[in-house]
């Protein structure tokens, strides 16, 4: 069934007004039966998503017990830190693109075998430079994996029935975020750092299996050389040159280089005009990378647009919000990462909760304006949030902004592939927003950097005299990466107060900014449109069980 939207309801003959009825009717009938394969490529993809979320979230606590191991500079810190987004941001697109072409299964395991090789690299470095090398590689894994779990999941459910298996894989999504810092801080201080890649090779494995064996996808007709000569390999180039010289700039703005360096600059610069030839290049291939053609209804324009400020937003919360306890409250970083439970916890239910409103209701725009209303207003709410601010006030307050972050997500989601009006752009269009959001979160990181880097020299310059102990925070890009050593400098009450207010404030300042993009995402929901749910066709690679055990 074709997607219908509100104004075709109002103006539907009245047999096709029926039959739009009755299938929405249908909704509380009992479903067909799935075959059992089908719940184990369920289990698989909830791995993926689990797997990645640990993977970027655990190395924010191991990372300096890693560099200090290996005696690592604080230039191979970034770089470890970094590499694993370059190679996420350059290859994103690419796998969306050509898994549509030559097939999902083949594309995935590509995606796990350079994840595995990566983990291995990682956990038998000896020095920092194969770490890495070793964190590059599982980057260029991690980003096949991360659209791809959103890809297939619209090959092998229909439109009718994911907001449930959204909540399903949600649940492991968060649950990946929430336990990673805790997970990255117990193996480097217990067990040792080389498991956060052996976990990985174990973890990945299983999920290789359960793909090769269970996961049906209907194949693509023709011969894959046919196929393969019919991808865009003039895009596939020039993606890997723009999102090379955008995401490296961004990454390293206000922490390596400053942002009027010519080493920030010159490659955002050259990024940004290379954007030209490429849209040129997009539009006289017969498969573009960029499915430009999905764009035709203002609903998908303003759900992507909303999924490049989610990503802006979710990311640069889930990094300050544990760093503002540390810095603010002067806790350890696992006492840290307790404290940021309120709002990991509430970001997982209420993300379960929001796809099952969806699915009981069949409507979604009152989710996604929800969700931005919470995630606006406790944003803005965070600035009075101080070292003064009671626990109970401060926990109350991110427990509200994860609700928010947790109800928006799966707004988005669902508000991208309704407004799909082609089954079999559907992946196209759930690739497409994985990789806007990547974007979003790499220029929402860049932003926040230099606006708390600016907001902590400004109140920090009020010292007329920094103690050597404190030295290194004349230059306020040095900021973020020292407040591990705050809880072990001893410095005068008056200059420790100073310390903390500049921290205060920079922390205040950041969710402010985020509060504005917030509002700017609130403001163009409104103009989303409530396309139907009630479509039930599969894309080509649809789940295929086997017939004999069907």
């Amino acid at each position: 069934m074709e997607k219908v939207e509100d104004s075709d309801f109002r103006h539907a003959p009245p047999d096709e007004l029926k039959a739009n009825v009755s299938s929405q009717q249908d909704v509380s009938e009992p479903q067909e039966k799935k075959h059992y394969s089908f719940y184990l490529s369920i289990l698989m993809l909830s791995m993926i998503g689990m797997i990645v979320s640990w993977d970027v979230t655990a190395l924010s606590l191991a990372l300096p017990i890693i560099a200090d191991q290996l005696q690592g500079t604080n230039f191979q810190s970034f770089w470890a830190s970094i590499a694993f987004i370059l190679g996420t941001a350059v290859t994103q697109p690419i796998y969306a693109s050509v898994s549509d072409v030559v097939g999902r299964k083949h594309v995935l395991y590509v995606s796990i075998f350079f994840f595995l090789v990566g983990s291995v690299i990682f956990a038998t470095a000896t020095n920092m430079n194969i770490v890495v090398v070793g964190r590059l590689i599982k980057g260029l894994g991690a980003g096949g994996l991360d659209v791809l779990q959103t890809i297939i999941l619209c090959d092998i459910t229909t439109l009718k029935e994911r907001p449930r298996w959204l909540g399903v894989i949600s649940v492991t999504d968060a649950i990946g975020v929430v336990t990673g810092p805790f997970l990255g801080g117990v193996f480097a201080e217990k067990v040792g750092w080389p498991w956060l890649g052996w976990i990985n090779l174990i973890t990945g494995s299983i999920t290789g299996i359960l793909a090769f064996f269970f996961l049906h996808l209907t194949p693509i007709e023709g011969q894959i050389k046919d196929r393969v000569r019919r991808l865009d390999w003039y895009g596939f180039a020039f993606s890997a040159v723009i999102g090379t010289t955008v995401a490296l700039p961004l990454s390293w703005a206000s922490d390596l280089y400053p942002w009027a360096s010519w080493q920030t600059l010159l490659p955002l610069i050259i990024g940004l005009l290379l954007v030209v030839p490429f849209v040129f290049v997009e539009k006289r291939v017969p498969l573009p990378m960029v499915p430009y053609q999905i764009f035709d209804n203002i609903s998908i324009i303003t759900g992507m647009i909303s999924g490049f400020l989610y990503g802006f937003s979710m990311n640069a919360v889930l990094l300050y919000v544990p760093l503002f306890f540390e810095a603010v409250f002067l806790e350890t970083p696992m006492e840290a990462a307790r404290s940021s439970l309120p709002l990991c916890c509430l970001f997982v239910s209420t993300s379960i909760i929001a796809s099952f409103i969806i699915d009981w209701t069949r409507r979604y725009r009152l989710v996604l304006w929800a969700g931005w209303g919470l995630t606006t207003t406790f944003l803005g709410l965070n600035y009075i949030i101080g070292a003064e601010t009671s626990r109970a006030q401060t926990y109350a307050f991110q427990a509200l902004l994860g609700a928010g972050l947790g109800t928006t997500l799966v707004g988005t989601i669902i508000t991208v592939l309704a407004s799909v009006r082609k089954v079999d752009n559907e992946g196209l269009g759930a690739g497409m927003l994985v990789t806007v959001r990547f974007v979003g979160t790499l220029l929402g990181l860049a932003i926040c950097s230099a606006v708390f880097s600016s907001t902590f020299s400004k109140y920090i310059s009020s010292i007329q005299k920094f103690p050597s102990q404190i030295a290194v925070l004349e230059d306020a890009s040095q900021a973020v990466g020292f407040i591990p050593q705050l809880r072990e400098i001893n410095v005068p009450e008056d200059i420790m107060q100073v310390v903390i207010r500049a921290y205060e404030k920079s922390f205040q300042t950041v969710w402010v900014v985020l509060a504005a993009f917030s509002a700017l995402a609130a403001l163009l929901s409104v103009l989303t449109r409530e396309n139907s749910l009630e479509k039930e066709e599969m894309g080509r690679q649809g789940f295929n069980a086997p017939l004999s055990e069907s």
